[in-house]
């Protein structure tokens, strides 16, 4: 009888010890959320964010100019100042132009691949929750009414080169970076 009920307890907190492993494996904090946040900060980028001088006063302060051209995404700080970051861009075929207002802001977003991508990627996922395998990253922000967004990406080696269907990427570190200084509203500048 007692090594019955010694074989059950162990069998019941080994059962037990499984269910909060998985448990633990969907609540990931390395995947998403703060811990995932401070991960990234140690990631290394390949072009680092940076303040530089601001000499094109049509933009005001607040503004987002992203120049597909030079793939870089400027935070306009006031007449003379600016952030820096390097992003992604389109690829041939993909590039855009115009003017756009963030209309959301996600954290840790999830991704639906937009139907037009489907049909020249029918392998693709049609469904994938947030986290750090996500091709959104850890942040996304939505522009107007397009499929376009700014957002993260764990590819850095695509920072600084034109390969997204549309899509401005940017490093998990500097989008949420982005991400705390910008607002709904924001206009945003795409320049080829």
């Amino acid at each position: 009888m007692g090594m019955i009920s010694t074989w059950a307890r162990c069998a019941g907190a080994i059962a037990f010890g499984l269910v909060l492993s998985e448990s633990a494996q969907a609540a990931n904090p390395f995947d998403r959320g703060p811990v995932a946040d401070f991960v990234n900060n140690f990631r290394l980028q390949s072009i680092p964010s940076q303040e530089v001088v601001w000499s094109h006063p049509q933009y005001k302060k607040g503004t987002i100019v992203v120049s597909t051209k030079e793939r870089r995404l400027y935070y306009v700080l006031g007449p003379t100042r600016a952030i820096e970051y390097g992003v992604g861009v389109g690829r041939e075929g993909f590039t855009w132009s115009g003017v756009k207002t963030i209309t959301a802001k996600k954290e840790w977003p999830d991704w639906r691949p937009p139907a037009a991508m489907l049909k020249r990627r029918p392998d693709l996922p049609r469904y994938m929750a947030g986290g750090q395998d996500n091709p959104l990253g850890a942040r996304a922000l939505y522009l107007g009414s397009s499929e376009y967004r700014i957002h993260g990406s764990n590819e850095g080696d695509t920072i600084g080169e034109a390969v997204s269907s549309g899509c401005i990427r940017m490093t998990n570190r500097d989008v949420a970076d982005l991400y705390d200084r910008v607002k709904v509203g924001t206009r945003v500048v795409v320049l080829k």
